[in-house]
């Protein structure tokens, strides 16, 4: 799909609740969900559990408002203990079928629920594993293979067919999961995906994405959920166990550049203050004479902020976001695509016209929507228009739950800064480093060493093996000359 427009997307959002008002849970699960739809708008689910052990769910396609518009749907909810989910798809088809959390039951054991935020890099062994032993799969998401797995366990306690099961999955996965008694999270080794922990007033916990969630539904922060933790909430409180002492914090640096909302904090470090860090650093970077300096809504704004920070040019807003436009890059033509955009985005023409625009946007996936902005921008009158990305260039796949799993759909991979520059019509381009990105998130490994980031998109080093996708990755790799030594990039571990 060469001429697409597509961005970052990310595979989706996890709320759990344990011990509210069992006339509450789902509510609360929704309004949880509602501020996490930035990190999935394919579709939405609930599933609550009661007192006796039963699951109730409701799931459909479309934003959280739509699959939940009728209040009726919420008399069928009713339980002291719920997991919801928002999903984008990167990996299994877009359909009802797949959309979470996903419901299991062992035969004289108990029923559980699950939902996964991540992606399982050695999904395709797994499942062709599972199916010969005869295991039957009613989705084709990677994030029913756990249930699979733990089906499959001969361990008698729950939690110990848990951890087993989540020794066997790799790559990047935060789950959510509940039982009849129980609500538990965990994360995978390198905690690639965010996952924290809340208390309500009521004395109910919460597990979700990310704080703005916490915020939501008045829960107040607890800790973040920690890589290869299990954490266990039931009466007995909360109990933590690891299924891995074999741990590295290395978490998708794309979190605090694009996904997250600026109001959220990962691991004590503020999104919006980290962008801000990010905006600053890039305008020392890469300055630039310019009149004015403004960001691309919405998540471009704080590295904005820091830019005109920074470089001491004025900052405004000079692009106007629609919020009731949906997503561009699933429509089926071109024209409609490049329509879909110019319906999203407006310029407020007096604060260019006639001006050198700084245009600070967080990210390039393959450039065609940053050369329909600086298009926009031109027609609008700006005198120059300087592009600024306060994060370096996406030149290398994600394997761990963004929707991008090849270069071929990288601008970055396939050009010069020079050359995206001419690309996308832009009078100058600069990209923020890897070591000033890291920098301003300033964020330790739970070592104490390194940055506790997955920077791989940048670099190319993979802090896991890439199982199924490793011999993609070479093909495609060695095709662009990444293993060349003017170009060298490590293989993966």
């Amino acid at each position: 799909m060469p001429n697409e427009v597509k961005s970052l997307n990310e595979e989706c959002g996890l709320f759990g609740i344990w011990g509210s008002n069992e006339n509450e849970t789902a509510g609360l699960i929704h309004d949880g969900l509602h501020s996490l739809q930035h990190r999935g708008q394919e579709g939405a689910g609930i599933v609550v559990m009661d007192n006796e052990h039963h699951i109730h769910r409701h799931r459909g396609l479309g934003l959280v408002s739509q699959v939940f518009s009728d209040n009726y749907v919420f008399d069928d909810l009713k339980g002291n203990i719920g997991i919801g989910h928002v999903r984008y798809a990167t990996a299994g088809s877009h359909g009802v079928k797949n959309i979470q959390p996903f419901t299991f039951h062992l035969d004289d054991f108990t029923d559980f629920s699950l939902a996964h935020n991540g992606n399982l890099t050695n999904a395709d062994t797994l499942k062709r594993t599972l199916q010969s032993k005869g295991a039957s799969f009613n989705s084709d998401s990677d994030s029913e293979i756990l249930g699979q797995l733990i089906k499959m366990s001969k361990q008698v306690k729950f939690i110990d067919r848990l951890k087993e099961a989540l020794r066997q999955i790799k790559g990047g996965f935060a789950f959510v999961l509940s039982t009849g008694d129980e609500l538990i999270a965990a994360l995978d080794p390198n905690g690639f995906r965010p996952l924290v922990i809340g208390r309500r007033e009521d004395g109910s916990y919460v597990v979700c994405s990310e704080t703005c969630a916490l915020d939501q539904v008045n829960a107040r922060y607890i800790r973040d959920v920690k890589p290869g933790e299990v954490v266990i909430i039931n009466n007995n409180g909360i109990t933590n166990d690891f299924f891995t002492n074999d741990t590295n914090l290395a978490i998708c640096s794309m979190e605090y550049i694009y996904f997250a909302r600026p109001d959220s904090v990962i691991h004590n470090v503020s999104v919006h203050e980290a962008r801000m860090r990010m905006g600053a650093l890039c305008a020392k970077e890469n300055p630039v004479d310019a009149d004015v300096v403004i960001g691309v809504p919405n998540s471009s704004l704080s590295a904005a902020l820091g830019y005109a920070k920074g470089s001491n040019i004025p900052y405004d807003m000079g692009m106007i976001k629609s919020q009731y436009v949906a997503r561009t890059f699933i429509e089926p033509t071109q024209k409609k695509r490049e329509r879909g955009v110019s319906m999203k985005l407006s310029v407020v023409k007096s604060v260019v016209e006639g001006k050198k625009v700084v245009l600070v946007d967080d990210s390039i996936v393959r450039g065609t929507t940053s050369k329909y902005i600086v298009q926009l921008l031109k027609r609008s009158g700006a005198k120059e228009v300087h592009v600024r990305i306060a994060s370096p260039a996406l030149r290398f796949p994600c394997f761990y739950g963004i929707d991008i799993q090849t270069t071929e759909e990288l601008i970055a991979a396939n050009h010069t800064v020079s050359e995206i520059k001419d690309i996308i019509g832009a009078d100058s381009l600069g990209y923020l480093s890897v070591d000033s990105l890291i920098k301003a998130i300033n964020l330790k490994n739970d070592h104490g060493e390194g940055s506790g980031l997955c920077t791989s998109y940048f670099d190319g080093k993979y802090p896991t093996p890439l199982y199924d996708y490793q011999a993609q990755f070479d093909k495609s790799a060695e095709e662009l000359g990444l293993y060349e030594e003017d170009n060298y990039i490590e293989r993966s571990i």
